[in-house]
């Protein structure tokens, strides 16, 4: 059975720290949702994250540092553009594709030129990768494709014994996957809209980012037409149509707001009760895995706006209900 520790216990972090040094595979806790983490120089730890996550080789991962004073560890360069986002929003849920390092295994970044990197805003996150010493390669913790986790209890029931360590940082505060920006080229680009709105980073740059669609041939993590998916079918609602469960079974509501007074539903998974995006996107995951264990034949999901944090909400419902052909 794997070994649970809870960070502020004595010695939790050390020996977090000495199973990534040996090699082994630590699930931790980040602001947006469990990593499953290596040491990002050991390809062949690296390759047990695949192996546990059933996860393709074509699909890159983060790699997290402590600080941003670590960059050029994993970084040929820093462009100004990153050296102003990270002062801004480092500790936070952004990562930067930049040059790669030559130290960084191809299998980490599955051969590219680029690397994705950040800081967590997790101090467990940060004090374990410290004490490691090394970067810490780091997808989230749970099989590939599917709904993350954001509780330690969700990775010890989708991994198991494919995770030497878990550390039990309690929910994730953010509950959505970082932003993902590109500053390869000379227009900033957004790969996967996340925990840090668009806005932002815009205001700080000074100018519009490009956008990037989802691909089956990613340049960043997470960039993949289906992920975060359920097993039970999902639909997005057009913004006009009412939520009505009819013809299709059992089926289950991911509501916005409220539930509605009629409807039929299965089961229904209020997101936001205080009608606040970052409530609905550190609930998002959880409830999905909700409706998706009660045998539901179909869960209904209502749309979200395209602003702020209701972009990353709509992109993870958006892949979540797309072609269901794996």
């Amino acid at each position: 059975m794997t070994r649970v520790l809870r960070p502020e216990q004595a010695g939790a972090l050390a020996e977090a720290a000495r199973v990534l040094r040996a090699g082994g595979l630590v699930a931790f806790p980040t602001e947006t949702v469990y990593g499953l983490g290596a040491d990002a120089f050991d390809a062949t730890a690296v390759a047990r994250i695949f192996e546990a996550k059933r996860r393709p080789a074509f699909d890159p991962l983060i790699v997290h540092l402590p600080e941003a004073s670590w960059l050029p560890r994993v970084a040929a360069s820093q462009p100004a553009a990153a050296q102003g986002l990270a002062a801004r929003f480092w500790p936070g849920p952004l990562t930067l594709v930049l040059p790669r390092a030559e130290a960084v295994p191809d299998i980490v970044t599955s051969g590219l030129p680029s690397v994705a990197v950040r800081v967590p805003d997790h101090p467990a996150a940060r004090a374990l990768i410290a004490a490691a010493g090394t970067p810490v390669a780091a997808p989230s913790a749970n099989p590939f494709g599917y709904v993350s986790p954001t509780t330690a209890a969700h990775v010890a029931e989708l991994l198991g014994d494919a995770v030497d360590l878990i550390l039990d940082g309690g929910p994730c505060r953010v509950g959505v996957e970082s932003t993902i920006v590109s500053l390869l080229e000379p227009t900033p680009a957004l790969l996967r809209p996340g925990g840090l709105p668009r806005e932002e980073l815009e205001e700080l740059l000074g100018q519009r980012l490009r956008v990037v669609p989802a691909s089956d041939r990613p340049q960043a993590p997470g960039q993949l037409t289906r992920h975060y998916a359920t097993r039970t079918p999902l639909v997005v609602l057009a913004p006009e149509q009412p939520p009505v469960a009819t013809g299709a079974g059992r089926v289950g509501l991911l509501a916005r707001e409220q539930a509605p007074a009629a409807g039929g539903f299965a089961a229904i998974e209020v997101l936001a009760p205080d009608g606040q995006p970052r409530t609905a996107a550190a609930r998002l995951f959880s409830a999905l895995r909700h409706l998706d264990g009660l045998g539901l034949d179909l869960i209904l999901a209502e749309p979200w706006s395209g602003h702020g944090l209701g972009l990353a909400i709509m992109d993870r419902l958006r892949r979540c209900a797309a072609g269901r052909d794996d």
